[in-house]
């Protein structure tokens, strides 16, 4: 038997490090394989499209409780709420539940967006219809008594303005309470549901996907040829096996 080759090496110099930085060196080198990529696509997949699913059921899951979430537009309520955060309200089967110091939402006389204001004042008004004759507004009259017919109302006022609302607000246009206060949450359901929130949580896994898909693909068309070749090497050895 013959002894191990020694590795010579010429005078002056010195073997090559094993360890140390030899290791580093070799660690430092490697690259991110295949199966880490797909990983870490995979994980930009789930959190956009997460992210986008609840932006959607999260309105959803207060309509099953009765209930409703609504962006705060202003900063008239402040500092209760700011704009950019969310409110939830819960709708009310007796408008003659409400209370003063209760924050409502209601449609506003003549308004075409809901306001959410706290109630400063309950107070009993005449019901105005327009005169036949002249078109100005005049109190309804009950038919049997001749007294003015009068109707519930709420006097609302922003926690920040200086003045209440100009209109008193009747109980019928009111449509629920405001229950809890969520911060940023309406700035963030705005942006996901937005062109560009939409674009920016869709767009990276849909791109993603094609991407894995044609990869897979390339790979497949990659190893056809190669098992091609393997296949009639195989058979010679078998036929030379067998004679």
């Amino acid at each position: 038997m013959s002894a191990p080759a020694l590795a010579s090496h010429a005078p002056g110099t010195t073997a090559p490090a094993l360890g140390g930085r030899g290791v580093a060196a070799r660690t430092a080198g490697r690259r991110i394989g295949p199966s880490a990529l797909r990983a870490a696509a995979w994980g930009v997949v789930v959190l956009c499209v997460g992210a986008f699913a609840l932006s959607i059921l999260a309105p959803m899951w207060f309509g099953v409780r009765d209930q409703r979430l609504l962006v705060v537009t202003s900063g008239s309520m402040a500092p209760a709420f700011q704009a950019g955060d969310a409110v939830v309200i819960q709708a009310i089967e007796d408008p003659s539940q409400l209370r003063v110091g209760q924050v409502a939402t209601f449609w506003p006389p003549g308004g075409d967006r809901l306001v959410t204001h706290r109630i400063v004042d309950l107070r009993s008004l005449p019901v105005l219809t327009p005169d036949p004759v002249t078109g100005e507004m005049e109190p309804r009259l009950d038919a049997a008594t001749g007294e003015p017919v009068l109707r519930p109302y709420i006097v609302t006022k922003g926690d920040a303005n200086a003045t209440v609302d100009p209109d008193a607000t009747p109980l019928s246009r009111v449509r629920g309470v405001v229950l809890a206060v969520h911060p940023g949450w309406g700035r963030a359901l705005g942006w996901a549901h937005s062109a560009e929130g939409r674009w920016a949580l869709l767009a990276p896994p849909l791109a993603i996907l094609a991407a894995l898909e044609t990869a897979a693909t390339v790979t497949e068309r990659r190893r056809r040829p190669a098992s091609a070749a393997v296949r009639p090497a195989r058979e010679e050895l078998d036929a030379y096996l067998l004679d």
